[in-house]
Parts: structure tokens; C-alpha cells; sequence
């Protein structure tokens, strides 16, 4: 599962949706981001972490509450979380709880951990609120749009990026929360990478990037999307929305998410 690996972080990527899970080894104690998926995966993701941990403490860090980032919460009962305050008091947690058991039913799959919403010990409830860690120091960034709960984390010094559900080279932006908030995240993300020395950018679907440039360019693409989409539902270029996603891998599945950001986007705009 290791797709990418330095002297602090190595990333794990799922055969399902590309989707990543992180283990950073601090000093004086290890973070593990979204660990996921598949039983067996969640299990190496552990397996890895007791093999590195040193028996030093662990914080699970949640980038937002997609069932799919959370689902392996029960695997690390001992692990304090942290978390935005919103996902901390998210208004339906066991909806979410329910579509991980959804899911494992309808493939026959089993855990030997509880299936849990996460309770944070740490929540990140302020823009720029920073927690240190030992001698680590995160700072942690809202970022709504995705979903409303999500937050964007920076390690430094490692100059680490945690983006959880954004800046995919694989995927648009799925906007499950708002448009425009979606848009002021990424602009907000260019201001991080001007206050911080980003050397390697974790999204949470796709695959991580150590180029400045790329970094840049992502969240333009992302901006650049939901802009145009925007002026083409209000112009009426049905047309032209279509065509707006040729060429993207995964084709069947990705069109039925950029018809659900149009309905999004048509609800912002009371256009339905």
C-alpha cells in the first residue's frame, strides 16, 4: 500500500478510490490521518504503526467526516483524536456509522474493531489554530466546501500538507457543502503556501505531489471548475457542462458527481 515515503511521513493509498491514509512519526509521538478501507488495509495500516511507534502515544487526526476517512477510528482505541469542532459535533453521526455498515455488508466484509463515530480529544475549532505536539508544531486551516466539517492541516517543520479531500490530481472538487466556500478554501490554500514551506502535498484521493507548481496548479483547476460550472449552469450551457468532464478517468462514476455538483450549485443559485 506505501505509495510515497520520507524520514517522517509515509503514505498508504487503497485499492479502492485511490484514497490515501498517512503515518507521520514525530519525535515524541506518531500521527496516523484517515487510516481506511479495506479490513486488511486498516490492519497493515496498524501493523505499520506498531512496528514504527516506538510504543510512543498516537493521535488519530481526521481530515473530515466522510464515512470512508473515519471508518477505521475503532482500530486505534487508545489514540487521541483530533478533529474539527463540527466534525466533533456533527449532527448525524450515526448516519455516517450506518453507511460503513452499509458498506461492509453489502461485500461481506469484517472488522475486528468497533464500527465508531470518532470523539475528539483535540478539536480545531479557529482558522489558523495551531496545537504542538512534543517539539512538532501543527497548524490547522478550516476548510469548508467538500463538507463543512473539513480542516487542512500543516506540519512544520516537516513541510507537510494534510488536504484531505482536496487538491486531487485524480478528481474535480466534489462539493457536498458549498461552492463558494469551496472556492474561498483554495484560495485560502494559496495563502498557505505562501506563509509555509510546502516540500509534500497529501490529498485524500489520488496521488500526493512534492512540486511547488503542482501544488498551485491543483488548486487553480479546482477554482477554475467550479467558476466555469457556475457560469454555465447561469448561462444555460447544458451543452458545455457535459463536456466540461471529457476525458476524466473513471468516466461512469465521475459523471454522476459532477451532476450532483450541478444541483449543488443550481440550489446556491435557487435555480431549482
Amino acid at each position: 500500500m506505501i505509495v510515497y515515503q520520507n524520514s517522517r511521513i509515509t503514505v498508504f493509498q487503497s485499492a479502492l478510490y485511490h484514497t490515501t491514509s498517512s503515518v507521520i512519526t514525530l519525535d515524541e509521538c506518531t500521527i496516523v490521518v484517515d487510516p481506511t478501507w479495506l479490513p486488511q488495509e486498516v490492519r497493515e495500516i496498524r501493523d505499520y504503526v506498531d512496528q514504527v511507534g516506538r510504543g510512543w502515544p498516537i493521535y488519530l487526526l481526521f481530515t473530515h467526516s466522510d464515512w470512508d476517512h473515519i471508518l477505521g477510528y475503532g482500530a486505534f482505541p487508545e489514540a487521541k483524536v483530533i478533529a474539527s469542532e463540527k466534525l466533533h459535533h456533527h449532527p448525524n453521526p450515526d448516519e455516517i456509522v450506518e453507511q460503513i455498515k452499509s458498506f461492509d455488508d453489502k461485500f461481506y466484509l469484517t472488522r475486528d474493531y468497533e464500527l465508531k463515530y470518532p470523539v475528539a480529544d483535540i478539536l480545531i475549532a479557529e482558522n489558523g489554530q495551531q496545537v504542538q505536539l512534543g517539539q512538532t508544531l501543527l497548524t490547522f486551516y478550516l476548510a469548508p466546501g467538500h463538507t463543512d466539517d473539513g480542516i487542512v492541516t500543516v506540519i512544520d517543520p516537516e513541510g507537510i500538507m494534510l488536504a484531505g479531500d482536496y487538491c486531487s490530481d485524480i478528481e474535480f472538487p466534489y462539493i457536498y457543502s458549498s461552492s463558494s466556500d469551496y472556492v474561498a478554501t483554495m484560495s485560502q490554500l494559496h495563502q498557505v503556501l505562501e506563509k509555509h514551506d510546502i516540500r509534500v502535498l497529501v490529498p485524500g484521493h489520488g496521488n500526493i505531489t512534492t512540486d511547488a507548481s503542482e501544488m498551485k496548479t491543483r488548486i487553480d483547476q479546482s477554482i477554475a471548475y467550479i467558476e466555469t460550472l457556475r457560469q454555465h449552469i447561469i448561462e444555460g450551457n447544458q451543452e458545455v457542462i457535459d463536456a466540461m468532464i471529457e476525458g476524466v478517468p473513471f468516466p461512469r462514476n465521475m459523471k454522476n458527481y459532477h451532476t450532483s455538483n450541478q444541483e449543488q450549485i443550481r440550489k446556491e443559485l435557487r435555480l431549482q
